[in-house]
């Protein structure tokens, strides 16, 4: 057995010596150290020697085993240099050919049109103010006079994260940035309880509703919030102001009207729609074959959330929006499905 080992040595490394390239050598190693060759084959007999052949020729088995497996490292080593220094000398590289463009990344379109919105709000006077997207149920609803029972809950489908552990009030994803008005009017009349300043900002931010997936509505969308409050503020001034919005977004031809509607944290409320640059005002799926596609809902501040906020009703008006950025951008480009905003579709996004 000892002089089959070393028989067994002396062909793989006179074999080794050899081999020039990797084919050869990956052959090499299956058919001297692989598991089907003859030094695998005297590990596999081990078995029937004795006990006092088994040390010896398992001393000598793992020596042949660990000569052969440096041998091969090393002749490893020699090919690929070998190879390298080949492809250098032979091959060549045309440094005249152009290099291949790096694409980069840009803004999502909804970021691009939540920036349109905010720069056109700042030339009009309003800061930005940004809030939380988790809520609690009271400052969601209760704080904007959406009592537990009230009725109109009914039109904002909740994901709430921790329904019952809170009782009352439990966790939950905003369903509008309306919380936000509470947030700012408080912080603000912190500064002086008996005077409180006049507000005028902007909110924007995510908001979520478990609702229906369809060409107009998603479960996900941006939101900007606007918010005035102050002495002597009348209707007159949300028409003005929303009217002087609407020809600095969507140009001063732009025709908008206002439908009376109904919110719980305005009285009066409003709801204001632009003619459908998609159809051109003739009817189609965005705009429910109306030929106008509601871009926000508004109204004067209602008095029940001016008081929670921090400013007497009977002192202070004010008056609020809530609009959506991408419903606007699907105005300015035409587009006739709001899911596309959300789908990840790369010949979508680069358009823009």
């Amino acid at each position: 057995m000892l002089d089959k080992l070393k028989e067994i040595e002396k062909s793989a490394l006179e074999s080794l010596a050899a081999i020039t390239d990797q084919t050869a050598l990956d052959s090499w190693r299956v058919a001297n150290v692989g598991r089907s060759s003859p030094l695998m084959q005297v590990f596999a007999g081990f078995g029937k020697l004795s006990k006092e052949e088994k040390p010896v020729v398992g001393a000598e088995a793992n020596r042949v085993k660990g000569t052969l497996e440096s041998a091969l490292e090393e002749k490893s080593k020699e090919v690929k240099n070998a190879a390298l220094a080949k492809s250098l000398e032979e091959e060549k590289l045309d440094v005249t050919l152009p290099g291949r463009s790096v694409n980069i990344g840009r803004l999502h379109p909804s970021t691009q049109q939540l920036r349109r919105v905010l720069a056109i709000l700042a030339e009009m006077g309003f800061q930005v103010y940004t809030s939380r997207e988790v809520e609690t149920d009271e400052m969601n609803f209760q704080m904007l006079n959406f009592p537990p029972d009230h009725p109109a809950r009914d039109m904002q489908d909740t994901f709430f994260i921790e329904a019952n552990g809170r009782g009352d009030n439990p966790i939950l994803m905003r369903t509008h940035t309306s919380p936000g008005q509470i947030h700012a009017m408080r912080e603000y009349a912190a500064t002086n309880p008996q005077d409180p300043p006049p507000i005028r900002i902007a909110l924007p931010g995510m908001c979520f509703r478990y609702e229906q997936i369809t060409a107009r509505s998603e479960i996900q969308f941006n939101q900007v919030e606007g918010l005035a409050i102050g002495k002597n503020i009348t209707f007159a001034d949300l028409k003005g102001t929303i009217a002087d919005f609407v020809r600095r977004m969507f140009g001063e031809g732009a025709r908008l009207r206002f439908r009376a509607s109904y919110f719980p944290f305005t009285e009066p409320s409003a709801e204001v729609d632009v003619e459908c640059f998609v159809c051109g005002g003739k009817g189609c799926q965005v705009c429910k074959n109306s030929g106008w596609l509601e871009i926000l809902g508004c109204g004067m501040v209602h008095p029940v959330v001016l008081q929670n906020g921090g400013y007497d009703p009977k002192i202070y008006s004010g008056f609020a929006w809530g609009m959506g950025p991408e419903r606007q951008l699907m105005l300015r480009n035409k587009i006739n499905d709001i899911r596309y905003f959300w789908g990840n579709d790369v010949r979508f996004l680069e358009q823009f």
